[in-house]
C-alpha cells in the first residue's frame, strides 16, 4: 500500500471544488441544494443537502468512471490489496449478486453455506443459479451454524466438479471464521473461484491479528460492507477483485441493478473512509479489539451469560473467530436473544445490533468508547438482576438444515398459493422468511416445509423477533407451490 498516495481523497476533494464554484444548477435532485425542500435542510443541515448532487464532468460518473471515482476505486483497490475495487452505492447486496451474476449463469451450480444473507439467495432467484448447499455444522448450545469445513467443501467439489464458484461467508454475523486459504487452494486448483462476503469484515484488512481477509486468502471477489466496520455512510460498500477477474465485464454486470444516479454524499463517505482506514486503520482497530475482549470479560464475570470468542476456536468448522464481535449467548438466564435486545432499547436506551432466539450481538467499532461499553455492561447486568427466570422451555438453535425440493428461481416464478403457516407443513415455500437482522432466511423459495421450520417460525415471531420476506406483513400466511 501507497501510505504517501492515501493521503488522497479525490471525491471528496472534487466537491470541495464544486463548493466554491457556486453553480446554478439546471439538474437534478429537484430540491436545488436545499432551496426547495427547507425541511430536510433543517434536518440535514445546508452543507449535506448542498452536496447533494447529480453526476457531472467534473464529479465523473459512477457507471462509467474516467476521472475521481476511478481514481478514488484504484485508492480503494491498492488500499485493500486487490486488483480492482468497484465503489457500491446500493449496499453490499449489489455486491454480493454482483459477484454471484458475473460468475453463474442459469442452470450454474454454486457452492455455499446455507447460512447466507438472503442477498446471495435472491442473486440465484435472479441468474438462475442451482445451490449446492455446505450445510455447516452447529453448535447445540449456542444455537449458531459454524464455518465451512475443509472436508464438506472437497465433497462437494468432488460431487459437483461442474460447480462454477464457492461463496464463503468471512466472518459470519457471529465472527466465525472458515479456513478460507485452504478453500481458495482447493477450489482454484478445480478451476473454481471463490467468493467471499465480507459484510462483516472490513477490519480484517487493516487490523493486526485478525483473521486472514477474501484478498490476502487470494479469493477472485470479496463483497465489502465499509458502512458496518469501516465507518463511512449506511448503504455503501466496496466490491473487490483479484488478477484473474474481468474488471471491465464485472463493471457491466455491476451496471446491471446498480443506479444510474449515485449519491455523492454516499460516494464521498466511501472516500473519507477508505483513507481514514489505510492512514489509521491499524491502530482503530487494535483498540476496538481490546474494547471487545474487556467487553467479554466484564460480562462473563456478571455470571449467567457468555459472551463468546477465540475459545470456540477448534481448528476445523470454527477455524478461526473474529475478536471484535460481540456476540453473547443469553438463554442460561431465561431470555431469549430477542428479549434481551427490546429489554435494552425500552428500559436502557441502549440500541444494539440484533437478537435472536439465543443471542445477541452488540457491533463495536472505530466509533464506540470505554464508557460505552461499561454502560452496556451495567445494563446487562440489571437486566439479569431484575428479569432472569427459569429458562424451561426456551428453544434453542439458529439454523435448520433445508431440504431443496427446486431450484429458487423456479419456486420463486412457480404458481403459488396461501396457506397459513402451520397448514404449510410439507409443502415447498415459494417466498423467504427470516428475522432481520441478520437477514440470514429460516426458509428460501424452493425449500420443503418442515414441522420444525414451520415451529420456529411462529416461536421466533411470537418471541417478538422481526420477521420478513413473506407476502403477507402480517407473517401468518405463507406462498406456497401449487401442487
Amino acid at each position: 500500500m501507497d501510505i504517501k498516495r492515501q493521503e488522497r481523497a479525490p471525491i471528496y476533494e472534487a466537491l470541495e471544488e464544486f463548493k466554491k464554484k457556486r453553480v446554478v444548477p439546471f439538474d437534478v435532485p429537484g430540491h436545488k441544494r436545499g432551496r426547495g425542500n427547507p425541511e430536510l435542510v433543517h434536518l440535514l443541515g445546508e452543507k449535506c443537502v448542498g452536496l447533494d448532487v447529480n453526476s457531472m464532468k467534473p464529479l465523473d460518473n459512477l457507471c462509467h468512471p474516467v476521472s475521481v471515482i476511478r481514481e478514488a476505486e484504484e485508492l480503494a483497490a491498492d488500499a485493500f490489496g486487490a486488483a480492482n475495487a468497484f465503489l457500491m452505492v446500493g449496499g453490499t447486496t449489489s455486491a454480493v449478486q454482483a459477484m454471484i451474476l458475473s460468475t453463474c449463469k442459469a442452470g450454474d451450480k454454486i457452492i455455499l453455506p446455507r447460512n447466507v444473507h438472503k442477498s446471495a439467495l435472491n442473486a440465484l432467484v435472479l441468474c438462475g443459479a442451482i445451490p449446492v448447499y455446505v450445510n455447516p455444522q452447529t453448535n447445540a448450545k449456542l444455537g449458531i451454524s459454524l464455518g465451512m469445513e475443509i472436508d464438506q467443501v472437497a465433497r462437494a467439489i468432488e460431487e459437483n466438479p461442474d460447480a462454477k464458484a464457492v461463496l464463503v461467508n468471512n466472518p459470519t454475523y457471529y465472527g466465525i471464521c472458515s479456513d478460507l486459504k485452504s478453500i481458495v487452494a482447493l477450489a482454484h486448483s478445480k478451476g473454481i473461484k471463490v467468493l467471499t462476503d465480507e459484510a462483516h469484515g472490513t477490519h480484517l484488512y487493516f487490523g493486526k491479528g485478525l483473521p486472514i481477509s477474501g484478498m490476502a486468502a487470494g479469493a477472485d471477489m470479496s463483497a465489502v460492507s465499509m458502512h458496518k466496520s469501516g465507518g463511512s455512510l449506511t448503504q455503501s460498500s466496496i466490491l473487490l477483485t483479484g488478477r484473474d477477474v474481468n474488471a471491465d465485464y464485472e463493471r457491466q454486470i455491476i451496471n446491471l441493478t446498480q443506479t444510474t444516479s449515485a449519491s455523492y454524499l454516499l460516494l464521498s463517505s466511501l472516500d473519507i473512509s477508505r483513507r481514514n482506514l489505510a492512514l489509521r486503520g491499524e491502530e482503530s482497530f487494535a483498540k476496538v479489539a481490546q474494547m471487545s475482549e474487556y467487553a467479554r470479560q466484564e460480562i462473563n464475570s456478571i455470571g449467567g451469560y457468555y459472551a463468546y470468542g477465540r475459545d470456540l476456536v477448534n481448528g476445523s468448522s470454527i477455524y478461526d473467530y473474529d475478536v471484535t464481535k460481540l456476540s453473547i449467548y443469553t438463554l442460561d438466564i431465561g431470555l431469549a436473544g430477542i428479549e434481551v435486545y427490546d429489554l435494552l432499547r425500552d428500559e436502557y436506551d441502549i440500541q444494539i445490533e440484533f437478537g435472536d432466539i439465543c443471542n445477541i450481538l452488540a457491533y463495536i467499532s472505530i466509533g464506540d468508547r470505554i464508557q460505552d461499553i461499561e454502560r452496556l455492561v451495567g445494563a446487562l447486568e440489571d437486566i439479569k438482576r431484575l428479569y432472569s427466570k427459569d429458562k424451561t422451555g426456551l428453544l434453542s438453535g439458529e439454523y435448520i438444515n433445508p431440504k431443496v425440493a427446486v431450484s429458487p428461481q423456479e419456486a420463486f416464478y412457480s404458481q403459488k398459493k396461501s396457506v397459513r403457516i402451520m397448514d404449510a407443513v410439507g409443502a415447498v415455500s415459494g417466498e423467504f422468511v427470516m428475522c432481520y437482522p441478520p437477514g440470514i432466511p429460516i426458509l428460501a423459495p424452493g425449500e420443503l416445509i418442515t414441522k420444525e421450520i414451520a415451529q420456529y417460525i411462529v416461536y421466533a415471531k411470537e418471541k417478538g423477533c422481526s420477521m420478513q420476506g413473506t407476502e403477507d406483513p402480517a407473517v401468518e400466511y405463507l406462498k406456497v407451490l401449487e401442487q
